[in-house]
């Protein structure tokens, strides 16, 4: 990807992903860092994947990229956000690319349907499109 930089600081890269991690400490020692993040994320402990969607917010919960306050739709994701983590062990994470939070409800349900090595997968690589988006709009 062209405009991604090609060395970040782990205080840069922490506040791309949300938080301090073992995944950002690795990132911050290579070149190309979000280059190279899906690569890096897939050689993770499962302990280092768990530890790097704890750092990112919960859908609904206060984010930049989170808008829309229906009352009914924050109770319907904090409903289904509890019946992910209790599914799978870990957070959900989504990118939510400006979407309203009422488009993310469907999202969420289709993807308690899968399994959980598909949904660990696919949180970090949302992880990573999260953190590639906030250095874009930087």
């Amino acid at each position: 990807m062209h405009d991604l930089p090609r060395q970040l600081s782990a205080d840069e890269l922490a506040e791309l992903f949300s938080g301090p991690s073992a995944f950002v400490d690795r990132l911050a020692q290579l070149e190309d860092p979000l280059g190279r993040a899906r690569e890096v994320a897939r050689s993770l402990t499962d302990e280092e994947k768990f530890e790097a969607l704890a750092t990112h917010p919960r859908i609904g919960e206060r984010s930049a990229e989170q808008h829309g306050e229906d009352p009914a739709v924050l109770t319907e994701l904090a409903e289904l956000n509890r019946a992910y983590e209790e599914r799978f062990g870990f957070r959900f994470i989504v990118f939510v690319n400006r979407r309203p939070r009422a488009e993310l409800v469907p999202v969420l349900r289709e993807r308690l349907e899968r399994t959980r090595a598909e949904e660990l997968e696919t949180g970090l690589d949302q992880l990573v499109a999260i953190a590639e988006d906030r250095w874009r709009r930087r």
